[in-house]
């Protein structure tokens, strides 16, 4: 089991869908800087809309590896970053 509190995370709660895409590159470019292959962006589980554009960010990013929901929390989404 991954444990998924030892890897950098950002916190998208209360955040609207025109600041998550600048909150979530810049978050993905410093972590690339950084080396860091797994990140974590916490999105809620709520109204699910939050959850949607950051998957549609994500499959715009060149960055990214891959992506998927956490497999307990699907408020929860892990990217596995290209470094």
């Amino acid at each position: 089991m991954l444990s998924l509190s030892r890897y950098p995370t950002l916190d998208l709660h209360g955040e609207t869908r025109d600041t998550i895409y600048t909150l979530l590159k810049q978050f993905i470019q410093d972590n690339v800087k950084l080396k860091q292959s797994i990140v974590v962006v916490v999105h809620g589980k709520s109204s699910q809309i939050l959850k949607k554009e950051v998957h549609y960010y994500l499959s715009k990013m060149k960055e990214i590896e891959t992506f998927h929901l956490d497999y307990w929390n699907n408020g929860v989404t892990v990217i596995q970053l290209k470094i």
